[in-house]
């Protein structure tokens, strides 16, 4: 991989004295002798048990590990050369490369917060990217975005997937995100796509054909560089497993090049046969529950895994100052975990809970020991306890570029509140009357949404998170393809009518409720009508009005 033009001088300067870490001993045994779908199963088994970090919102402190160059403040980013400095995130975005709509959004599932396909993106770039598959963009086509870093715009012939647009990343960075996707469509073969521009419902190959032969060109062209070696010993650090097709370049070419139908041999580094060997945690890995409201628990989970031990592992909380604030199963300090456990082939999670009783920052270590192998190793585990969150409502504010399929959300944030994150609540209305509603959360207090022109109107509200702790919900704005409507004090009610009738859209309860037909005849009185409620009616020409909307409104309904 070549080095972003910005920092060619201080990545050379940077990597001239580093010396990467070996492949752990005995970690890739498990895919000796493999080929094609078993190999591919072997990998997804071996790397997708993990110790996931402890929050989606505090990735910026791992990117802080994983994506500042060494020795230096300066974030490293794959989607632009604008020069940004840690630990300041302003500007950026946590980033997931595979795009996490292609599995549905879910937040429980590892890819969610898996460091390996997780960077650090600048914030335009990452909204022009939007879900778009990768691929190579036809220049001689408008395009739709182009920072010289990466592009945005109509696929070349045969690429897309059925995609309107495709991303490309500058030639410097594209075996990255090939050896990342390798990854992705490995250890989450399991998942059921939602978007399968680049992907098959299948096991093996996963990959479909347009889609092998771009990554793989992408990875021949740009092989593994010192970053991404770097990186993957971080990951590994925290996360306890790592990115095989950046350890073994060649694997890629055993499930999707040149040596399918051959069995792999990843060799066995330092590794006698049938010596105990604890492969993960690592000495020095840190557990880190994040920052928690005082009065709340938060739980994660140590994953071991080994080979041919013989003894049960130890596992002992020490160094917590008697503070108890982290324990063990059953409120435990020390435990031990059978070595069947262990040498298993998913391994062993251990649950860790991290329960404060008082603000501020705390830490203990795990010492761990025994299976037959000689030394000890040492666990970090870190927390920090804040008083619990006091939170105000957000204000919506209208949506801006609105187009046929699309419209940003916009909200304020009370000054000098501190938040997380931002749960955006989408309602749908269709053509039938029905509506559907969904979750989005956001990381600015600005959302992109797509798929507007499959609905009638849509509403968007908004409440700020703060340590797990919701705010109070926003108020609620209208997007309309005519116009942008707000639902607030000053227009506090409107109509939506459909075919048989009518749908009320206000913020709050309004009362005496009067429609009138064209000749002024009232043909339905309420003495009070809720927000979203729908009225039946024939079809005719109305007037509505309430006592808080005295203003009459006039609609037809076919």
């Amino acid at each position: 991989m070549k080095i972003t033009r910005l920092l060619v001088s201080v990545a050379v300067l940077l990597f001239a004295g580093y010396a990467l870490a070996e492949i752990p001993a005995g970690y890739y045994t498990s895919l000796t002798g493999k080929k094609e779908g078993e190999l591919k199963t072997a990998i997804h088994n071996l790397v997708s048990n993990f110790t996931r970090v402890s929050s989606y919102q505090a990735l910026p402190q791992y990117f802080a590990k994983t994506d500042v160059h060494p020795n230096s403040k300066l974030w490293w980013d794959m989607y632009s050369d604008i020069p940004r400095y840690a630990p300041s995130f302003s500007g950026l975005n946590r980033e997931h490369s595979f795009p996490k709509s292609w599995w549905g959004g879910l937040t429980n599932v590892g890819a969610y917060v898996d460091l390996n396909h997780l960077y650090p993106s600048d914030m335009k770039a990452n909204s022009a990217k939007s879900n778009y598959p990768l691929g190579t963009v036809d220049h001689s086509t408008s395009v739709k975005f182009d920072n010289g870093i990466c592009a945005v715009g109509y696929p070349v012939a045969g690429q897309g997937g059925g995609a309107q647009y495709v991303f490309e990343p500058s030639d410097e960075y594209k075996g990255d995100f090939a050896r990342t996707y390798f990854y992705m469509v490995t250890t989450y073969q399991n998942l059921t796509w939602k978007y399968t521009y680049m992907v098959n419902q299948n096991l093996f190959p996963t990959l479909n054909s347009w889609s092998v032969k771009l990554l793989m060109d992408w990875h021949r062209g740009d092989p593994v560089s010192e970053k991404e070696q770097l990186r993957n010993e971080e990951v590994y650090k925290i996360q306890n497993n790592r990115n095989p097709f950046i350890d073994f370049p060649t694997l890629a070419e055993y499930l999707w090049g040149n040596k399918v139908g051959e069995a792999f041999n990843p060799g066995n580094p330092g590794q006698p046969v049938g010596k105990p060997t604890l492969v993960t945690p690592v000495q020095d890995m840190a557990l880190d529950f994040g920052q928690v409201a005082l009065g709340r628990s938060v739980n994660a989970q140590l994953f071991f895994k080994g080979t041919d031990l013989t003894q049960p592992v130890v596992a002992r909380v020490y160094r917590d100052n008697g503070t108890g604030y982290f324990t063990l199963p059953d409120k435990a300090v020390s435990v031990s975990i059978p070595a069947s456990y262990i040498n298993r082939e998913d391994g062993y999670w251990l649950p860790v809970t991290y329960t404060p009783t008082q603000t501020g920052e705390h830490t203990a270590r795990i010492l761990i020991s025994g299976g037959g192998v000689s030394g000890s190793r040492g666990i970090e585990l870190r927390g920090e306890c804040l008083p619990m969150p006091v939170l105000t409502a957000c204000t919506a504010t209208a949506a801006t570029d609105i187009t046929a399929d699309s419209y940003t959300a916009n909200w304020t944030v009370p000054a000098g509140e501190v938040v997380d994150y931002f749960i955006v609540t989408r309602t749908c209305y269709l053509s039938d009357g029905t509506s559907t509603s969904e979750q989005i959360e956001a990381d600015t207090n600005e959302l992109e949404i797509n798929g507007f022109s499959k609905n009638n109107y849509e509403t968007y509200s908004v409440h700020s998170m703060r340590l797990g702790i919701a705010g109070p919900e926003s108020n609620t704005i209208t997007v309309g393809h005519d116009a942008v409507n707000d639902i607030t004090a000053d227009l506090p009610l409107s109509v939506y009518a459909f075919e048989g009738g009518i749908r009320i859209i206000c913020a709050d309860s309004h009362t005496s409720l009067s429609i009138a037909d064209a000749m002024g005849r009232i043909v339905e009185y309420r003495d009070t009508v809720e927000p979203n409620e729908v009225i039946y009616l024939p079809a005719g020409v109305y007037i509505l009005t309430t006592d808080q909307s005295r203003k009459p409104a006039k609609f037809i309904v076919r």
